[in-house]
């Protein structure tokens, strides 16, 4: 019995040893793991909320051509509208709110909804068209 005892007190001995070990193990791979994530606290844009989903994954360039201010949004909608070709544009008029882009007005022909519609969603920073054209023919109309 008394060898026992002995190899008892050895391995309470041991293990005082390996606590301490382990102890330090885990307070290096805690200090590790805190460096090697700091750089990524500061990629995320500060408009997003803890715990927030919708821009992981993404690169912080596309967030921020995802919130240009709505004026942008319009002019740069009119001006791609005007750019398109067989587009008439002139009756077309554009609201955004949020990044999302509203057509209203009228085009001449039923294809130039479409064509609008897809002009709009190609202007970087539109989140999303809400297309409100109607056909018109400039007869119909009186002008």
């Amino acid at each position: 019995m008394p060898a026992f005892e002995e190899s008892s007190a050895t391995h309470s001995g041991e293990r005082v040893k390996v606590h301490s070990a382990s102890r330090t193990i885990i307070a290096i791979a805690v200090a590790i793991v805190a460096i090697c994530t700091t750089p990524y606290a500061d990629a995320q844009p500060s408009s997003a909320m803890p715990g927030d989903t919708s821009t992981q994954g993404q690169p912080v360039a596309s967030s921020a051509a995802r919130n240009r201010p709505d004026s942008e949004l319009i002019r740069d909608v009119r001006r791609t509208l005007t750019r398109t070709p067989g587009l008439h544009a002139s009756g077309i008029h554009v609201q955004a709110r949020h990044g999302v882009v509203t057509l209203t007005g009228w085009v001449p022909q039923r294809a130039q909804v479409h064509r609008a519609g897809n002009a709009a969603r190609s202007v970087r920073g539109v989140r999303s068209v809400s297309n409100r054209l109607t056909v018109r023919t400039r007869r119909a109309g009186g002008r």
